[in-house]
């Protein structure tokens, strides 16, 4: 069977990509309390023992209150770890029941999917981040200095994960792989990122390291649009996140296409 790159838009299944969102969403609505309210909580109760821990002894990281550093970084990892989650459970859990089979039949194809698992991530995503961002505002000062840059960081980062999200669902066969996915690639890059102190204070070589970590620029571009301070070039995030985002697609919607992993 003869696959391509090539999308055009006469060639997408709109339709089909916009009933497969709807299902996406109505999926992780449905257990609002797990994929909404309880990544809230988390947050908060993240914030509270870094506080309780630490935040009368330090005042300030990067000449940036402490309570506002830790809590712009909170926000992001939220964003990021829901719309990560979103699409790589929906995926492993379609693989795991047998249902995935609705997905390799027409009318159907790598591009809708990505787009319809992407859309839905993005919304959960967005959803978590609002309720995170709502729930600090008692602790946290929001004043936004780039605008435009936030809509970016938070849309690309979303769309980032999620793909990434569905690259994790394909390599996995089972809920243990996905967890190793996890445990072994996603956390460890989470942890280096920079969302609980400065990057600054990491030994050289990681943070060398962090040079090539997307998960660095976008918890640092993040915090960029609401302090005007960076440990990063912004300009290097916003290439790195973009380029990533083209090349995934591509990539992820190629091998649905030639169902890779997904085929028996």
């Amino acid at each position: 069977m003869k696959t391509t790159l090539l999308i055009t838009h006469d060639r997408i299944n709109w339709y089909g990509a916009y009933i497969l969102t709807i299902r996406e969403t109505l999926r992780f609505l449905r257990v609002y309390h797990q994929t909404i309210i309880a990544p809230i909580v988390s947050a908060m109760i993240f914030l509270s023992i870094f506080l309780l821990s630490i935040g009368s002894t330090k005042n300030s990281i990067n000449n940036i209150p402490f309570l506002d550093f830790m809590g712009y970084g909170i926000i992001m990892m939220s964003i990021i770890q829901s719309a990560f989650s979103n699409s790589s459970s929906s995926l492993i859990m379609s693989k795991v029941v047998g249902y995935i089979i609705d997905l390799m039949i027409p009318p159907f194809r790598g591009v809708e999917i990505v787009v319809a698992y992407s859309i839905g991530s993005v919304i959960r995503a967005l959803m978590v981040g609002l309720g995170v961002a709502l729930a600090m505002t008692p602790f946290v000062n929001f004043y936004v200095y780039h605008p435009l840059l936030l809509v970016f960081f938070v849309l690309a980062s979303s769309i980032l994960m999620s793909i990434l999200g569905i690259v994790a669902g394909l390599i996995s066969n089972s809920f243990d792989h996905m967890a190793a996915v996890t445990n072994y690639v996603i956390m460890p890059l989470s942890f280096l990122s920079g969302t609980f102190y400065s990057v600054k204070s990491l030994p050289w070589f990681l943070q060398y390291v962090n040079h090539v970590n997307p998960f660095f620029y976008i918890i640092d571009g993040f915090r960029y649009c609401f302090t005007d301070v960076a440990d990063s070039n912004i300009s290097t995030g916003v290439l790195m996140i973009g380029v990533s985002n083209i090349l995934l697609f591509y990539l992820t919607t190629y091998l649905i296409n030639i169902g890779w992993r997904l085929k028996g």
